[in-house]
């Protein structure tokens, strides 16, 4: 009370940094004049005046004003838009590193312009980052025209493209990506072993749109890359038969954690079902033996207890494809890891793929906090701005709308069963698509949008088939046209993913009946009457340009404007949301669709207590209190009560999720430092021409090491242990000195022992440099260096998550698992340190350099995934990996293959005489020419 009353005094912090902005848009507005008088040439050379101004010393807030009048005039001359004043204290919002909230319809992709066009000025690069591929190009192509206007440059970063196109892309002016291309292109880059491979220039400047979604939850998961390991899926198909097996008592399932476990009876009937199918032949489940059983056991009842086909992923053409939980679309080439994928697949009964093993990782926390300066915006952020500020320091700022919201949020109305509520819900369809009201029907999941559309199709409404969206809409517009309800509803969900943009753009004509599941960031606003641009693009596009093009064009615009206007006489969109999520910000999204600047709109929730939301939170206290309230069949509470507590479950679910991000965070950022030290050196060691200094140290250190384990110091020599030294000499430096005479001399202390190893080995390594001649020396050894420091790093990543899993163990015994995860973490990477300065050593001092074609076969296949580590409920992007693989991305440049190996490969190979094959890769086409690989071929034999 007291606060509202010291914000109707003195304002909001909100309100005070909204007017703020009030000088510059004046005078932002108050050029408008000027610029507008300004040839296209005149405007179009603004950009090159700004840069002159930058390099003499002025500001990009110097130039803010200007700038944002320039891209205003620009935008106003290539698309027809000019930004609303609202729209350039976004972009100011944007361009001081903050959240611009703005509700859906206001304009953000316009918005962005104003902060990229600025802040690209420097040559730094700005990266705009979309949710997906979709907008991601409509984004780019849409604005780009805007961009080149100017004279700058844009660019593209979609799945799919070579390590040239990315190059090419992310050297330009201002590039629009996904967040998970911008982060896997940071963990490639930092797998490549020349700088010239390298696509990313810098992290200057970056405008995350939808930045909920990507920074809040897509952050629950990581970015890692992974290749495949050893095949196990008949394991996995014997395990899954005896889970159908287990009975309700042999196991517990937690759904507001997310996890099944076995109790200690159902720890007895897995034992005995494995026991009598021989896989487990000695001492418990539990024996560190039989860790991969467990493993396998513990996924294949998250499987069957927590995942559900048709709501977390469906099965197509014989292969698992998962649904995004947030979006509602199908991800394909996406995977679960640590096995759950493959549980999943012997669940389903589809062939099984192989498992994989990290090989890099980062979280979207750490890689978006790389950017010097990082901007987002949204539609609904201030629920998350504390999470925002914490994480990631970003301050959110509401900005108004262009024109005052007229939509009708009602209340919830909640029905004991979910039958009940379905028949309200389609009942309340019949009633709104009789006055021609447009409808947007939320669900959150495929299963309940198909369930939905059966009633709705027993209650006499047809679906529309969309495998020709063209065709199907012909029957709305007819409808619209003749004001009689058509009785058609679409169902857009992960299935129907390709036309989603044709079903969304068209939710708004009169008496459309559109039913989604997950409204969140689709990209594609409703408009009232229907999209022009969608339907000129479709109607059109056989048609030539010219009168007749023009006029049906114009019949076109409208028809749009008729329509619209017959939408807005029936109350506009109205939303209905099928069941609360467990985050508000998607119920926001939902509810935002409708009411776009300043048009009717109305929105209602219909719950049952069995939804899940009121299920896991609660529900059975409340059902009492319906019951002695009275409440009969088909009857519905409605009462704001009933939104307050709701809201207060929700908040407490975001709570939640808030803490599991930051402990993620937490482990994560103890990696982090570790990451941030690999790759700076990694980088830095690829732009020395010459690694011998380095080299010479790490020698330098495994001679310490070894004098030091053999020859205590101030023991006397009779206490040396000279046969070890020698073995390991020969080992660690593949060198054989006269030790044991060099100890028999009178008065050889270790000190002077070291100084002839030293010796020896500098004469060594000359000698063997000499040999392979310097400059390819120099060479072999810098592609030593990095591929034995990537396979130490990717052991590393392994060894740190199996460590991140058993740690929390350790608060069992009083002791802090972030500390111990810490010091164990550092002792691990100190060992790193160590191994790495010895397998160098003991590579380059044998190197010998032998020249072969390089065979793609040997170079594995390798995946994107987005893991979570604490759940497990994780996705994989199946990278197109190939062609950068050909290109030699991830191992020695194309050319000159060089051996570590004391080897030399002959330079051809006769398909008939094995003798000539010399050393063949396990996977790579056998020389017989059977076109198997070498290990299901010759191989085999082996």
């Amino acid at each position: 009370m007291l606060g509202s009353l010291a914000s109707k005094i003195f304002g909001t912090a909100n309100g005070r940094r909204l007017k703020s902005y009030a000088p510059k848009v004046a005078a932002i507005n108050a050029m408008e004049p000027e610029v507008s008088a300004l040839s296209d040439e005149q405007l179009t050379a603004r950009t090159a005046q700004f840069r002159e101004q930058l390099a003499a010393g002025k500001s990009l807030d110097d130039l803010l004003v200007p700038a944002f009048a320039t891209v205003r005039e620009a935008a106003k001359r290539v698309l027809g838009q000019r930004h609303f004043d609202v729209q350039l204290i976004g972009g100011m919002v944007l361009h001081e590193g903050g959240i611009s909230e703005m509700r859906t319809g206001e304009g953000k992709t316009l918005v962005a312009t104003l902060a990229c066009y600025l802040n690209a000025l420097p040559g730094k690069g700005v990266h705009v980052v979309t949710v997906n591929d979709y907008l991601a190009r409509r984004d780019a192509e849409w604005m780009g025209r805007v961009y080149n206007f100017l004279g700058l440059s844009y660019g593209i970063i979609v799945h799919g493209l070579d390590d040239a196109e990315r190059k090419a892309s992310y050297a330009a002016d201002i590039t629009y990506g996904t967040n998970n291309e911008f982060g896997f292109d940071y963990l490639r880059d930092n797998m490549k072993y020349e700088l010239e491979q390298m696509c990313q220039r810098g992290h200057a400047f970056a405008i995350v749109d939808e930045v909920d979604s990507i920074l809040i939850d897509e952050a629950r998961t990581p970015l890692i890359i992974s290749g495949p390991s050893e095949d196990k899926s008949d394991l996995y198909n014997r395990i899954d038969t005896f889970i159908p097996r287990l009975v309700t008592g042999d196991y517990e399932v937690d759904e507001k954690q997310r996890t099944a476990n076995l109790t200690e009876a159902g720890n007895e009937h897995i034992e005995a079902m494995l026991g009598e199918a021989g896989l487990l032949t000695e001492g418990s489940l539990y024996e560190a033996a039989n860790s991969t059983l467990v493993h396998h056991v513990q996924q294949a009842l998250k499987a069957h207890k927590l995942f559900t086909l048709d709501k977390d992923y469906i099965v197509r053409n014989g292969e698992l494809v998962i649904i995004d939980e947030f979006s509602g679309r199908m991800m394909p080439g996406r995977r679960y890891s640590e096995g759950l994928h493959q549980a999943l697949e012997a669940k389903e009964s589809v062939q099984v793929q192989p498992e994989n093993v990290t090989l890099a990782s980062i979280t979207f926390q750490n890689y978006f906090r790389l950017y010097k300066k990082l901007a987002g915006m949204t539609g609904t952020a201030s629920t998350e701005a504390d999470e925002f500020a914490e994480i990631y320091k970003l301050e959110v700022v509401e900005i108004p709308t262009n024109r005052p919201v007229s939509r009708l949020d009602e209340h919830d109305e909640v029905y004991r069963s979910p039958g009940e509520k379905l028949k309200a819900i389609v009942k309340e369809i019949e009633t709104a698509s009789a006055t021609m009201q447009p409808l947007l029907v939320g669900t959150t999941s495929i299963e309940k949008s198909e369930q939905l559309g059966e009633m709705m199709t027993a209650a006499g409404f047809t679906r529309i088939d969309f495998s020709d969206p063209s065709a199907a809409l012909k029957g709305l517009y007819a409808a619209a046209r003749s004001g009689t309800p058509s009785k058609l509803f679409a169902i857009l969900n992960a299935r129907f993913h390709e036309q989603e943009a044709y079903i969304v753009a068209e939710a708004g004509v009169p008496g459309a009946i559109t039913i989604a599941t997950n409204m969140a960031g689709r990209g594609t606003d409703i408009k009232l009457g229907g999209s022009e641009d969608m339907r000129i693009a479709t109607e059109c596009a056989a048609m030539e340009p010219g009168p007749e093009r023009d006029a049906k064009e114009a019949e076109i615009r409208a028809e749009v404007a008729a329509f619209k206007e017959k939408a807005i006489a029936a109350g506009g969109l109205y939303i209905v949301g099928t069941e609360r999520h467990e985050s508000r910000r998607i119920d926001n999204q939902l509810r935002g669709r409708s009411g776009r600047q300043g048009d009717k709109g109305r929105s209602k929730f219909f719950l049952s207590l069995q939804d899940d939301l009121m299920r896991i939170f609660g529900s059975d206290r409340m059902d009492m209190v319906l019951k002695r309230l009275g409440l009969q069949e088909d009857e519905a509470i409605v009462h704001p009560w009933i939104n307050k507590a709701l809201e207060k479950a929700q908040q407490k679910v975001e709570a939640r999720n808030f803490d599991m991000r930051k402990n993620v965070l937490k482990y994560d950022d103890v990696m982090n430092d570790q990451r941030r030290v690999v790759f700076e050196q990694r980088r830095d060691m690829m732009g020395q021409e010459s690694l011998e200094e380095m080299i010479g140290e790490m020698r330098q250190g495994v001679i310490d090491d070894v004098v030091a384990r053999f020859m205590p110091h101030d023991a006397y020599p009779e206490a040396w242990d000279i046969e070890g030294l020698k073995a390991a000499l020969k080992d660690g430096l593949n060198m054989e000195p006269p030790v044991g005479d060099w100890a028999k001399e009178e008065g050889i202390a270790d000190e002077e022992m070291r100084e002839r190893l030293q010796a020896a080995a500098e004469e060594a390594f000359a000698s063997r440099v000499e040999k392979n001649g310097a400059e390819l020396s120099r060479y072999v050894e810098k592609q030593i260096v990095l591929q034995v420091l990537d396979h130490l790093w990717r052991e590393h990543l392994v060894t740190l998550d199996h460590l991140r899993q058993v740690i929390g163990w350790r608060g069992v015994a009083q002791r802090d698992p972030l500390n111990e995860y810490k010091s164990e973490a550092f002792e691990m990477f100190d060992g790193l340190i160590t191994k790495l300065r010895e397998i160098v050593t003991a590579q380059i001092m044998r190197v010998e350099v032998a020249y072969e074609q390089p065979t793609v076969g040997e170079l594995p296949p390798m995946f994107a995934t987005h893991q979570d580590p604490l759940t497990g409920d994780d996705d994989v992007t199946i990278a197109d990996m190939n062609a950068r693989l050909a290109a030699g991305d991830f191992g020695p440049g194309s050319g000159a293959m060089l051996s570590t190996l004391e080897r030399i490969e002959p330079t051809t190979r006769d398909p008939g005489d094995p003798a000539t094959w010399g050393r063949v890769s396990r996977n790579e086409s056998c020389p017989c020419g059977s076109g198997k690989k070498y290990k299901h071929c010759h191989g085999a034999l082996a």
